[in-house]
């Protein structure tokens, strides 16, 4: 169950979204775009443990992500309207997404493999789809994950297609 201010934050989601939308169908966004939606008291949920100094990994579908990582509105809106919907990234956001289909998983990897070398205590946090989830490159990122024990934890989205 969402709290009163988490409903407020669900809605603030939806409008940033619908936003997006609007400018999108006034020609305004230089790019392709790839929506979030239907998944936010999920999405909510699961940012309740990130904290900030942990690192997200998304995919093509990443606003919500960004959002709820503490990424300003404005900063992403800019992005998005430089063509960026796909690819946010910001090393001060701790936030690092890619329209490549796992592309994100190897360097996810290599940053859980650095904080345990290095013992700092950040987690990094991965977010992919369900379809992303049977390539090879996930399940020897997974492996490799398990094996060495890194701090690192995967989100499956299902999207129901």
């Amino acid at each position: 169950m969402l709290t009163e201010k988490e409903l407020k934050l669900k809605k603030k989601l939806i409008e940033f979204e619908n936003k997006v939308i609007s400018i999108y169908e006034k020609g305004k966004i230089r790019g392709p775009i790839h929506l979030s939606g239907n998944n936010e008291n999920h999405l909510i949920k699961i940012f309740r443990k990130i904290k900030k100094n942990d690192w997200v990994f998304s995919n093509w579908r990443n606003h919500y992500h960004a959002l709820l990582h503490n990424i300003p509105e404005k900063w992403l809106m800019k992005k998005i309207l430089e063509g960026k919907s796909m690819s946010i990234n910001s090393q001060k956001y701790k936030f690092y997404s890619s329209s490549i289909v796992g592309g994100n998983l190897p360097i996810a990897i290599g940053a859980a493999l650095a904080f345990k070398k290095k013992k700092i205590n950040n987690k990094v946090w991965v977010f992919l789809g369900e379809m992303t989830s049977e390539t090879g490159t996930f399940h020897e990122c997974f492996k490799y994950a398990i094996n060495f024990k890194l701090p690192i934890k995967f989100i499956v989205e299902d999207n129901g297609l």
